[in-house]
């Protein structure tokens, strides 16, 4: 059976587009994996509906076509990855020391065997329309845990004595006995005596107190690519979290929030604004000073023109995320009607009436 987007994300077929982003923003908090209770499966699925609804275009396929469509895969167009472009790496997930155990407690071995790799760490960045547009480059100070610079990870006093750990003979792995619904069996799991590094040392690291790693502000330069979707994370591979005993470090993930524009709102990738005319103008047809994200430019609108036409300047929207080209400029007419007139004014619009009124 067919995925139904919508089921997905829990909003109904005609919800707008910042129902849409609501309901991913808390669907995706609630079940990404690196949090209890996280679900991996369901979170690609949240991701995948989102990547789809929240491009006018593709939701409006999806809505004809189904997802025989082929516009699905969230990532590139409304997602979490953010791998392909700039080189960032690939979005991880740690589901944490329990997933595998539950296989090593009956067979043995397993995750168990292992130092624990880095949890990952969540950012919000903040950024205008404009830079939307263009792109942009960030700085991010954060404090995490990162690998003890007085030790380089060993959790030893530098200079103390090395010994390999008697409990697991350096192995920094020991086995033990544990009852499951099997019986008794045998799981492997790191050396509590030396915290799987199979050495021990005469003196313990006095920055650190023996944990190889500490609490360090850093700061991330970033470069945000120009058209990312409000709400859409970047991940930094490696960039969170130091492991437990040198083992990987978490992903760090930079969610990036657009401001809204007093003038200008996206649609897709074009750029939506309205401009006022009087009626002589529609009429008669004008030349208007209109304001993009590239600079004013001069728009022609010919006689006749009706309140609520659309014209478009083309290339001057938002750039495409990891293709070529760029969206367009659409303003929409809005014939303004003066509430006040002037006795000559007046005059003018009864002669003009009448005229009407006898062809």
């Amino acid at each position: 059976m067919a995925k139904d987007y919508y089921d997905i994300l829990g909003v109904s077929r005609s919800a707008s587009q910042d129902e849409i982003k609501k309901a991913f923003r808390k669907l995706a908090h609630q079940h990404h994996p690196d949090k209890s209770g996280g679900n991996e499966a369901l979170f690609k699925e949240i991701n995948e509906a989102y990547g789809t609804l929240s491009d006018p275009d593709k939701r409006a396929q999806y809505d004809r076509f189904g997802q025989t469509f082929q516009g699905g895969g969230g990532a590139s167009s409304g997602g979490w990855d953010f791998g392909q472009y700039g080189g960032n790496g690939n979005i991880k997930f740690d589901f944490g020391e329990g997933f595998e155990d539950i296989f090593s407690g009956v067979f043995g071995g397993g995750q168990s065997g292992r130092s624990k790799r880095g949890r990952d760490i969540q950012v919000d960045v903040e950024i205008s329309f404009e830079e939307m547009v263009r792109g942009a480059r960030k700085s991010i100070s954060l404090r995490k845990l990162a690998v003890c610079g007085h030790c380089q990870g060993t959790g030893g006093k530098p200079g103390a004595k090395e010994a390999a750990c008697k409990r697991c003979d350096g192995r920094g792995r020991i086995q033990k006995q544990v009852q499951s619904i099997f019986g008794v069996m045998a799981q492997v799991v790191v050396c509590d005596a030396c915290q799987g590094k199979g050495k021990t040392y005469a003196e313990s690291c006095p920055a650190c107190q023996g944990a190889g790693r500490s609490q360090q502000p850093e700061t991330i330069e970033i470069d945000i690519p120009a058209g990312v979707q409000d709400g859409q994370a970047l991940s930094l591979e490696g960039r969170g979290a130091a492991g437990e005993h040198g083992s990987e470090a978490g992903d760090l993930f930079i969610v990036v929030h657009v401001q809204p524009h007093k003038d200008w709102k996206r649609r897709g990738d074009d750029i939506l604004s309205f401009v006022e005319v009087q009626y002589p103008q529609a009429v008669l047809g004008d030349k208007l000073d209109v304001a993009t994200v590239e600079g004013r430019v001069t728009m022609k609108i010919p006689s006749g023109t009706q309140s609520g036409e659309v014209f478009r300047i083309r290339g001057k929207g938002i750039p495409h995320l990891g293709r070529y080209g760029r969206g367009d400029h659409l303003v929409t007419v809005k014939l303004v009607v003066p509430k006040k007139l002037s006795s000559d004014e007046k005059q003018l619009i009864e002669k003009l009436a009448k005229l009407a009124r006898e062809k």
